[in-house]
């Protein structure tokens, strides 16, 4: 029988194909919100919407969420789901248009990479919502400074303007399958040169600097981003806390000078660049008092158990962040995988991909 818990801070992940008893138990667990997907976790489509279905009979009330933006981090790519272009992609079909009008929306490139990035969207959403999958995070809206190897290809360009008009399309395309989004990796993560997986990348330029540049697509973007998740970077002009457990970056100026008012996921907690927080439980105290609604600790299955033993959170948090997680959650039931192959808007956001050489 299906609980009636409300989701709770923690996204964790499941082991492999199919849920094991222990995978059950941490799903059941009250302070559990969200399941965060993973490449080991699909083998076919039959197979990752029989896995969603499994976790849903325990938690209605669980965000499924996936990594897939497209290019090299796409978790599904086999049995028919769409290998979608990496996101540099788009950026350089928009870059097509005369140099002198790059960013000019109404340059013929521009509205052509808009559609584009749009029926990219509609495509990654609707796939995932007829296997059972609810959110990915994405889009990256970090900028292609020529730096970062782990953004590399992952950002649209590095312009500002130009990762706002794409983000915001991409957005679009996924609201038009029911999916929210999720804008990472706050406030930027495009010119810090290490990789936050395996290193503490730090960024020394100023807090104006960032803003006027890095931050500006969250800015723009406004109303129209769902959620947020933040970068393992430290920007030690603005705090000496990476981004992610600082009240600087998510109360001070997420949430007071930009007026977010969705969802903040942490980063990975098991990532290199969390460890200046301490141990897993202090990481996911640190983050959740700065702002965070929800963190994330993935591929260590006894830390997860730590932080769902350990992890000290007030009611008052928690029906915070519940509240805030809530509106991530698909409205409605979606289409099939059969009934999504027959559908116009998917037939006609395919051709599209395919009529630009990108797909």
């Amino acid at each position: 029988m299906a609980s009636t818990h409300q989701p709770g801070p923690i996204t964790l992940d499941v082991v492999g194909l199919e849920l094991t008893p222990e995978d059950r138990r941490r799903i059941e667990h009250p302070s559990t919100g969200g399941v965060i997907l993973f490449g080991r976790n699909f083998s076919s489509r039959k197979q990752l919407t029989a896995l969603t279905r499994s976790i849903k009979a325990i938690r209605p009330d669980v965000l499924i969420s996936i990594d897939h933006e497209g290019g090299r981090v796409q978790r599904c790519k086999a049995d028919g789901f769409t290998h979608l272009p990496a996101m540099r992609k788009l950026g350089e079909l928009w870059m097509q248009a005369p140099k002198k009008s790059k960013t000019t929306y109404a340059s013929e490139p521009a509205i052509t990479a808009m559609a584009a990035t749009t029926a990219c969207g509609y495509i990654l959403a609707a796939e995932l919502r007829a296997c059972g999958v609810d959110f990915s995070f994405t889009p990256v809206l970090d900028l292609d400074f020529g730096r970062s190897g782990v953004i590399g290809d992952r950002s649209f360009s590095s312009d500002p303007q130009i990762v706002y008009a794409l983000a915001k399309a991409l957005n679009s395309g996924l609201q038009l399958a029911g999916m929210a989004n999720c804008g990472k990796h706050f406030p930027g993560h495009g010119w810090a040169e290490a990789d936050s997986h395996v290193a503490i990348p730090v960024d020394e330029r100023s807090l104006n600097a960032i803003l006027q540049c890095d931050a500006k697509p969250y800015e723009w973007l406004d109303l129209s981003l769902a959620a947020v998740m933040p970068a393992h970077v430290i920007y030690p002009k603005v705090d000496s806390l990476p981004a992610g457990f600082s009240k600087i970056w998510l109360q001070t100026i997420l949430r007071q000078q930009l007026a977010f008012e969705g969802v903040i996921f942490s980063d990975d907690l098991s990532m290199e660049g969390a460890s200046v927080a301490g141990d897993v439980v202090k990481g996911a105290e640190l983050a959740l008092s700065a702002g965070c609604d929800a963190v994330l600790i993935c591929n260590r299955p006894d830390l997860a158990d730590r932080l769902l033993s350990e992890l000290r959170v007030s009611n008052a948090k928690k029906a915070e962040s519940a509240q805030r997680q809530t509106k991530l959650m698909p409205s409605a039931s979606f289409m099939s995988w059969a009934e999504l192959q027959a559908h116009a808007e998917y037939q006609h956001a395919q051709a599209l991909l395919k009529r630009h050489g990108l797909i």
